[in-house]
C-alpha cells in the first residue's frame, strides 16, 4: 500500500493531491491564486428564450441581455413579446412550438443576430383533470386530446427546439471553454411530485426529465450541453393578480419548506442563466422549489 495516496507513510496532506487540488497544471495567475472559473461568455451572441414573453421566461430573457446575449423573445404573445424585445434590444419572433417551421425561423433569426449559444425551452401549457369521472361513463374519464396536446407542447415542442437549434450551434466556432452552445429546459416538480388531476402535465414534464442525460450525452460530440430545471411554486401571471390572490398565493406559500413564500422568475432565471454559462454543468436536473415536496392534492 505505500503506492496508495491514503497510505499512512505520504507525506502530511498528501492525500491524493491529484484530487485536492483545484487548479489544472499552469493554470493559476501571475499573482500565484487560482485562475477564475470558466464560464462561458454569452456577450455578442444570440440566445432563444421560448415562452419567452412573460413569467420565468420573461425574467431569463432580461437576465440574458444583462449579460449583453442579443436575445430572441419567442412566444405567442405579441404585445408582451415585442415590448419586451423593444426593452431587452432583442427581437420578437412570433412561435408556436408545435410549428417547426416558426422555430426554424426564429433560430434563423437568432443566427443572424450573433452566433446562437443558447436556448431555453419555457413554453409550456398545464391542464388538470382526473383519470376517470364520477359517472361510470367512459365519455367522462380524461379527455384524450387535450392529454395529447399537453404533450405535443410541453415535450414534443421542447424537443422540436432542441434538435432545430442545436443543429445551428454545432456549425458554431468553440468557445474559449471548447464548446458550442448550451441549453436549458424547463420541467416541473410535478414531474416528481405529481398531484392528483396531473396526469397530462406531469407526463410532459417527467419526459422532459428522461430526455435530458440521453439528448446531453448525444450532443456533447459537438461541444453543447444540456440541462432542465424543475421549478416550484414560483409567482408568474398564472395566480392571477388582486387581493385574492395575494391571499392565495400567500396560502401556497406556507407549503414550502423554506422560505414560506412563493419563488419569484428571477429567482428561478438565475438558476437557468449559471446552468447556461457554467461549463462544468451538464445533463443535470435542478429544482428550484425552496424544498417543497408537493402532496397528492
Amino acid at each position: 500500500m505505500r503506492n496508495s495516496c491514503f497510505s499512512t507513510n505520504a507525506a502530511p496532506l498528501r492525500l491524493c493531491d491529484h484530487l485536492l487540488t483545484t487548479t489544472a497544471p499552469g493554470s493559476e495567475s501571475t499573482a500565484g491564486r487560482p485562475s477564475k472559473v470558466p464560464f462561458v461568455d454569452i456577450n455578442g451572441a444570440s440566445a432563444i428564450v421560448t415562452g419567452g414573453a412573460s413569467g420565468i421566461g420573461a425574467a431569463t430573457a432580461r437576465q440574458l441581455a444583462d449579460k449583453g446575449a442579443r436575445v430572441v423573445v419567442a412566444d405567442l404573445q405579441a404585445d408582451k413579446g415585442e415590448a419586451l424585445a423593444h426593452e431587452i434590444g432583442g427581437v420578437y419572433v412570433p412561435v408556436d412550438v408545435t410549428n417547426t417551421d416558426q422555430i426554424i425561423d426564429a433560430v434563423k433569426t437568432a443566427a443572424d443576430l450573433g452566433p446562437l449559444r443558447a436556448l431555453v425551452n419555457s413554453a409550456g401549457v398545464g391542464w388538470a383533470q382526473r383519470t376517470i369521472g364520477k359517472d361510470g361513463e367512459f365519455e367522462s374519464a380524461h379527455n384524450l386530446d387535450l392529454y395529447k396536446k399537453v404533450l405535443d407542447i410541453n415535450l414534443v415542442g421542447t424537443f422540436d427546439c432542441i434538435r432545430i437549434a442545436a443543429t445551428q450551434m454545432s456549425k458554431n466556432d468553440l468557445t474559449d471553454t471548447g464548446e458550442r452552445g448550451a441549453i436549458v429546459n424547463m420541467t416541473s416538480v410535478a414531474a416528481f411530485d405529481g398531484q392528483i388531476g396531473q396526469a397530462a402535465y406531469s407526463s410532459s414534464k417527467g419526459g422532459v426529465v428522461g430526455l435530458t442525460l440521453p439528448v446531453a450525452r448525444d450532443l456533447s460530440a459537438v461541444g453543447i450541453r444540456v440541462n432542465t430545471v424543475a421549478p416550484g411554486l414560483i409567482d408568474t401571471p398564472i395566480y392571477g393578480e388582486g387581493e385574492a390572490s395575494e391571499a392565495f398565493k400567500a396560502k401556497l406559500g406556507e407549503s414550502v419548506l423554506f422560505p414560506h413564500r412563493l419563488g419569484k422568475p428571477s429567482e428561478l432565471a438565475s438558476m437557468v442563466v449559471e446552468l447556461l454559462t457554467n461549463s462544468y454543468m451538464n445533463a443535470e436536473v435542478v429544482r428550484v422549489d425552496g424544498g417543497i415536496r408537493m402532496p397528492p392534492k
